[in-house]
């Protein structure tokens, strides 16, 4: 797997487990090594520059996803012999925003920014919860996947 993560803001994170999540997540999915990914960890005020830029929501949020390719969820597109590695897009996520939910909530931050790796991966994966069938299937993925490192779905 090839994970770039950029590590934009000032809140202090565990990289490494989270480049592990993420391959974890990938592989999981039934992605190859050829597989490629970027991971932002951004300011509020990035994060809301996007949001309002991409999404037409002003202020930050906690996770945005931007997919390359519209996926289906479960199905992994088929790599060409010899070709390059499958781009699959870029996750945004806001350490801070995402600290402050897990306080309002009481939940643990790790908990919280390891469901934003997973949530923003999904969604590069054809995952949604537009509606009340896509969102229990995206939850539901999303639990399977933390379980795996130990981590329920705060």
């Amino acid at each position: 797997m090839n994970i770039f993560l950029a590590d934009e803001q000032d809140d202090p994170l565990s990289t490494d487990i989270l480049c592990e999540l993420a391959e974890l997540v990938l592989t999981e999915e039934g992605f190859s090594d050829e597989t490629e990914v970027s991971l932002f960890f951004v300011s509020d005020d990035i994060i809301a520059e996007y949001n309002e830029r991409f999404m037409g929501r002003s202020g930050p949020t906690d996770v945005l996803a931007f997919p390359i390719e519209h996926l289906v969820p479960g199905v992994v597109p088929e790599r060409r012999h010899n070709g390059p590695p499958i781009s699959l897009g870029d996750v945004i996520i806001a350490p801070t925003y995402v600290r402050n939910n897990a306080q309002d909530r009481g939940s643990e931050f790790d908990d919280e920014v390891s469901l934003m790796v997973v949530h923003g991966l999904l969604h590069l994966l054809g995952y949604d919860h537009g509606d009340d069938a896509e969102a229990e299937l995206m939850e539901g993925r999303e639990r399977v996947l933390l379980a795996k490192v130990g981590k329920s779905r705060p």
